[in-house]
């Protein structure tokens, strides 16, 4: 088993890093493997609604970024997405990105998931919520925590000491690790993902 680590911060080993990397060592605990990914500094296109998505799932006409990360994705029993928190949301490349990969991606859906942001003092509630906004209309079980999944600091240092934001993330890892197995015996007895109904599309008519 592993999980696909998504590191939102152009910062490679700053806040959002160390929060994601108590998690990968929690996980490790429960013999799950993790890779984090960086997203890295350079500006991303966003959406452009060219359509091209449509005509070639899981590839994205702006870059290969989305391609990367839908089949690190797929390929991974779960995901965690974390993000610093800009003007009380997600960093903007982020956003870019991730607009991308959930438009162009054939289906996450069985998918455990979980977001985790970390800000300096305020803002990251409606930060969390933005993320699991990807999550809830793909159809992927939002793992949660004891406590909203975040932390606090302005270095990473300060997040360290943070100490129960280093609980809610060992929780959170802990809660992952159980749910997937949940979902891989499940899937052993037999126990499959719902088949889905013809999707229905309605538009408001005035």
């Amino acid at each position: 088993m592993k999980v696909f680590l998504l590191n939102g911060s152009p910062h490679a080993n700053g806040c959002t890093y160390t929060a994601l990397d108590e998690i990968a060592r929690q996980l490790d605990r429960h013999e799950v493997g993790c890779e984090i990914w960086q997203i890295g500094a350079k500006p991303l296109a966003g959406c452009v609604a060219c359509g091209g998505c449509r005509r070639e799932p899981n590839q994205c006409t702006q870059g290969g970024e989305a391609a990367e990360v839908i089949a690190k994705i797929k390929d991974a029993d779960g995901v965690i997405i974390g993000s610093p928190v800009h003007y009380a949301g997600i960093a903007g490349n982020l956003s870019s990105l991730l607009d991308r990969v959930f438009f162009a991606k054939d289906s996450f859906a069985g998918k455990p998931a979980a977001a985790i942001v970390s800000c300096r003092r305020g803002g990251n509630a409606s930060a969390h919520d933005r993320l699991n906004k990807y999550f809830t209309i793909s159809q992927m079980p939002v793992v949660s925590s004891q406590y909203w999944n975040g932390v606090h600091g302005n270095t990473p240092d300060e997040v360290r000491r943070d100490l129960e934001g280093m609980q809610i993330m060992r929780t959170l890892a802990n809660n992952m690790a159980w749910l997937m197995k949940c979902i891989k015996a499940g899937r052993d007895a037999g126990i499959a993902f719902p088949e889905p109904e013809p999707r229905v599309g309605t538009n408001f008519i005035r």
